[in-house]
């Protein structure tokens, strides 16, 4: 009797094993970018961008998205590939992020992700949750909440509800409070009970490098690249986008604190100064995460 050859799906996952997804990530402003088109011009390949603030093509200045010229030097992918106006999660990268690797893998033993957006990469390397999906008037409900009553009064609800995940969650990042009070509410159940943490398995070899700097230098890069975005034209950039100021994409760094410019409660210099140490600050929380990734192969950058 002739033996019959593996189905096409197990021929696809078994040759899909052969390849590599080479993770580059590290802290707001370690020079990932540069590293990162030199290594895709080696190895021939493209890069998949894990910023979950680059996809907006109206926030090219405060994001550091690539450039015209290094977007030619090597393909990029989810970069300028949003409005603002669109919603996007998590969720949905994980899902359209490995159709890009499996496309790309047709033609690239090796492809490249670089960001330093921490549940997007663990959304590709891990997968997420399946988090039911929320009525659209428990949302709206909610986000007049917040609208109304700020962030303290559903932080207070979901320490009821969910003692577990409010003794995890940062306490001042409102969109994660409002979400998992909305789980909690659509569902009669505590939002940790639907995080699970088990990864998934990837069809494709993964390889996590971190980039590193020691902490002067890297803040004294931080300083400077922000210096650079307001020579750029961060200030007009974020202007044009002020009328549209409570959409979540622009609760960003860079764009919030020039908001508190126009709405006259600071000076320019000041909003200058506090986007540098908030863009230090989220520099320290990316470390912390990524810390805690024993998988992650660290290199120290002194040039």
């Amino acid at each position: 009797m002739q033996k019959a050859w593996a189905s096409p799906t197990l021929f696809l996952y078994l040759r899909l094993m052969e390849k590599k997804l080479i993770i580059l990530l590290g802290p707001t402003g370690v020079g990932k970018t540069e590293r990162s088109l030199r290594m895709a011009e080696e190895l021939h390949t493209e890069i998949i961008s894990c910023d979950s603030r680059q996809m907006y093509r109206e926030m090219k200045i405060g994001t550091a998205a690539p450039t015209e010229a290094e977007l030619k030097r090597v393909p990029h992918h989810f970069v300028g590939n949003l409005s603002i106006f669109d919603y996007y999660s998590c969720g949905r990268f994980e899902i359209e992020a490995l159709a890009k690797c499996e496309e790309l893998f047709q033609t690239h033993d090796t492809v490249l992700m670089v960001g330093g957006s921490m549940l997007y990469i663990d959304a590709v390397c891990k997968g997420i949750d399946d988090i039911p999906k929320i009525d659209e008037e428990l949302r709206k409900e909610l986000d007049q909440r917040l609208a109304e009553e700020g962030v303290e009064s559903l932080r207070n609800e979901l320490k009821m509800l969910d003692p577990t995940y409010y003794r995890q969650v940062d306490p001042m990042n409102h969109k994660r409070i409002k979400h998992a009070l909305e789980v909690c509410l659509q569902t009669g159940k505590p939002f940790s009970s639907f995080r699970t943490e088990n990864k998934k398995e990837r069809p494709f070899k993964i390889e996590k490098i971190g980039f590193v700097r020691p902490r002067e230098e890297l803040y004294e890069r931080i300083n400077k690249r922000v210096d650079k975005m307001f020579e750029e034209g961060l200030v007009e950039e974020a202007r044009q986008l002020y009328p549209h100021r409570e959409l979540n994409a622009l609760n960003t760094v860079g764009y919030k604190e020039l908001f508190e410019y126009f709405d006259g409660n600071w000076t320019l210099d000041y909003a200058r100064q506090m986007i540098q140490q908030n863009s230090r600050h989220y520099a320290k929380k990316q470390l912390t995460w990524f810390k805690r990734d024993e998988e992650i192969r660290w290199e120290t950058l002194t040039d």
